[in-house]
């Protein structure tokens, strides 16, 4: 995606319209560009330089989006921490905007709708290309194919990965009619494309993900949550997310901690930010499963001060 907006400017703008906003509390990956989009510095240890031309901005805050693209504006991008080795960026060379409809790393943030949409139209007005990174939301996870199905927006380009297999290796972007084009022959690759394995695979994961499905997705999620919230514990503050995509957010414990001790009752779990537990179950679970692992997490939040 990355790439593909950059070219996609080139082409039609020439050099020096290449800089990418994305979001704060983002993550879009591990590799040494993927961090420089990542918008956590707690991930920035130990891996500088990073690739330049990456701004993050702060989530659900139109006006700061705007401020940072009004044409002769500048600011300074990268992520150098705080000495002065921070370059500044002319804002009349952004070409795109990056985002997760739900910060995942972050700590399973769902983006406000009336944001979104007014990052929609903006990257419209300013011939921006609006990236979705759904390597996590995407193929079911929050109860639609793709999450921005349930934004009322089209994005530009969108990526996805992750469960589009069924757990063998496969990842992919989609790109709309204006960008569909830009990648030309030669300017982008993969030695392991075109995979028949996993391509056998993720025909089938698509073949099962019928509109029953994602029903189910949507409802074993709301089951999940208003159980949850059901106990009335003193140690869960906040419990947010979409369809099978769930985080509880922790007032009096480490994430962490809490999740080590569910692992060792029998629940894997994950932790997203600095206070919250993040739960990204199979699409396929059955009740049955997910009264077991409720259980489990209960017995676990019920001992935490």
């Amino acid at each position: 995606m990355i790439k593909l907006a950059r070219k996609y400017s080139f082409d039609k703008y020439g050099r020096g319209r290449s800089t990418i906003v994305s979001l704060k509390q983002s993550f879009h990956g591990r590799t040494i560009t993927t961090l420089a989009a990542t918008g956590q510095e707690s991930f920035h240890n130990y891996f500088f330089p990073f690739t330049e031309g990456f701004l993050h901005a702060p989530a659900n805050d139109i006006k700061a989006l705007k401020a940072l693209v009004e044409p002769g504006a500048a600011a300074e991008g990268g992520v150098y921490g705080t000495s002065a080795l921070k370059p500044v960026i002319s804002i009349d060379g952004i070409c795109a905007v990056l985002v997760e409809l739900i910060q995942g790393e972050g700590g399973v943030l769902p983006l406000d709708r009336d944001y979104v949409n007014a990052v929609a139209k903006l990257c419209a007005e300013r011939d921006l290309l609006l990236l979705v990174d759904e390597v996590q939301t995407g193929v079911g996870r929050t109860g639609t194919l793709f999450a921005f199905q349930q934004y009322g927006i089209k994005p530009d380009v969108v990526s996805f990965a992750k469960g589009i297999a069924g757990g063998l290796p496969m990842g992919g972007f989609m790109a709309n009619d204006k960008c569909s084009a830009v990648l030309t022959p030669g300017t982008h690759a993969t030695t392991f494309g075109g995979n028949p394995v996993a391509a056998a695979g993720a025909l089938e994961v698509l073949n099962q993900l019928d509109e029953a499905a994602l029903s189910g997705v949507t409802k074993k999620g709301a089951y999940i949550m208003e159980a949850i919230e059901g106990w009335g514990l003193p140690s869960v503050g906040e419990i947010r997310g979409k369809g099978l995509m769930i985080g509880v957010s922790l007032r009096s414990a480490a994430p962490k901690e809490a999740a080590q001790a569910c692992v060792e009752k029998g629940l894997l779990i994950l932790t997203a930010g600095a206070d919250a537990l993040r739960m990204l179950p199979p699409l396929t679970i059955t009740y049955e499963e997910i009264d077991k692992g409720l259980e489990i997490l209960k017995q676990v939040l019920s001992k935490l001060l």
